[in-house]
């Protein structure tokens, strides 16, 4: 594992001393989740839970208690059954929840609703992330109004619930020396599928066949997806969030692929776009190369020191720029982007954090101030340009060009490290990685 044991027990001290005395932590394990019928979804645990646990299993609740002894940390999971096991694969059990991930005591899920009560009791303050598993909402609700009907017998039942977010996800902001090592091991696994995704393509293909490629290239590495890929030739690159995967590939066209893998739950997020036949036309490179400076600008203001919307401000500033260099729009830039007209063809923003979750947690402004970058944190660059068909103003020769180029950026003591800077960005490089097929 990239994350070592000592890790997490570092996490659940510093937010256990962050909760303090009187306090206690409820967090369930994500539920499982059917597909249809009766074939479930490939299990996924939550993000909170398994930053402090590192435990994979469903059926599980992790439970902190700061300031009861030896007995701060337990786990309720599934217990050890051959017959289960047989049927659905491995569990701990409550041996090896102690033995390998770190729990001081751990219970059976079963047995949850006559031990949680009592944890309960006498703490003041319910550290918990309520509202996104309503079924355990109402259990834990349950388990503490049981100790306020017995009020008369002295039992001192939870009088506030916390919303565990608000310390957790700040902790998950900053990243660790572990941290780092798991999302570059998969930025690396991410690069070899782009670069396979490059040489494989040709006109004729479906989009889907190369993204077959992608997910040939994660599984074999150990990794799966950390969202469904985006794969876009032509108009489907003018598609944000386009998931069809189902047009063929033409000769002329751009193919634009956002795709990225998760190693022991941490995400890499890449996008590259490139001609289908391996050659950029003018008005194709064109727009590339603005949108490569944009983001080459974006990059240049991700520092230490620099807030949140600095990189942003400047993709925007270059984009801007070119559009009306390139005859996209028409007006002084200043009131351009005053105006936001810039949105007719940048529509989203310049990057996102990135972590265990892909748009991963931790707040972009403090105090409605934009947040100052720190080193530890990591996000994603990727400005784009999008010119559908038919878009007014918009020269005929730019239609159907969709375009955006991101990369993984950790925030350093003296600047930026580009995760996944070995994945070729600059146009020339690409045609000739694509030549090299």
């Amino acid at each position: 594992m990239s994350i070592p044991p000592r890790e997490f027990v570092r996490r659940r001290n510093q937010l256990m001393r962050v909760m303090g005395d009187g306090a206690i932590a409820v967090i369930p394990a994500a539920p499982v989740r059917l597909r249809n019928h009766d074939v479930e979804y490939p299990y996924r645990q939550d993000s909170d839970f398994l930053y402090l646990t590192g435990f994979q299993e469903p059926e599980a609740v992790a439970v902190l208690v700061p300031g009861r002894g030896p007995g701060q940390y337990i786990v309720f999971c599934r217990e050890r059954d051959p017959v289960m096991e047989t049927w659905h694969g491995r569990r701990a059990g409550q041996e090896g929840v102690v033995e390998r991930y770190g729990a001081d005591d751990s219970f059976p899920i079963g047995d949850i609703d006559d031990i949680l009560p009592g944890l309960l009791e006498d703490r003041s303050r319910v550290y918990t992330t309520l509202g996104r598993d309503p079924e355990f909402d109402q259990r834990l609700m349950g388990w503490v109004n049981r100790l306020r009907a017995q009020g008369r017998k002295g039992v001192h039942p939870p009088h506030e619930f916390v919303s565990l977010e608000y310390l957790l996800h700040d902790m998950r902001l900053h990243k660790s020396r572990a941290e780092v090592a798991a999302m570059r091991q998969s930025a690396k696994v991410a690069m070899a599928a782009h670069r396979r995704a490059m040489q494989v393509c040709e006109p004729g293909m479906m989009e889907y066949q190369v993204e077959a490629e992608l997910l040939y290239e994660f599984r074999r590495n150990g990794m799966t997806p950390s969202y469904p890929p985006i794969v876009g030739g032509g108009a489907n690159g003018c598609i944000l969030h386009y998931t069809e995967n189902d047009g063929e590939l033409r000769d002329g066209d751009l193919l634009l692929i956002d795709a990225g893998c998760e190693h022991e739950g941490y995400a890499s997020d890449i996008t590259r776009t490139f001609p289908v036949n391996g050659r950029f036309s003018p008005p194709q490179r064109e727009l590339y190369e603005l949108v490569l400076e944009a983001h080459a600008a974006a990059v240049a203001k991700a520092l230490p020191g620099n807030h949140w919307n600095d990189p942003h401000t400047a993709a925007v500033t270059t984009l801007t720029r070119g559009l009306v260099s390139l005859g996209l729009l028409k007006g002084r830039p200043a009131k351009l982007i005053k105006d936001e007209a810039y949105r007719k063809y940048y529509m989203h923003r310049t990057g996102h954090w990135l972590g265990l979750d892909v748009h991963d947690v931790g707040d972009y402004k403090l105090d409605d101030q934009w947040r100052l970058l720190e080193p530890g944190m990591a996000l994603t660059i990727e400005p784009g340009l999008y010119v559908a068909a038919g878009t007014r103003g918009a020269p005929k020769r730019y239609w159907d060009i969709g375009i955006r180029i991101e990369d993984d950026v950790l925030i350093t003591a003296d600047g930026n490290e580009i995760l996944t800077d070995d994945l070729p960005r600059d146009a020339d490089a690409v045609e000739e990685l694509m030549s090299d097929r």
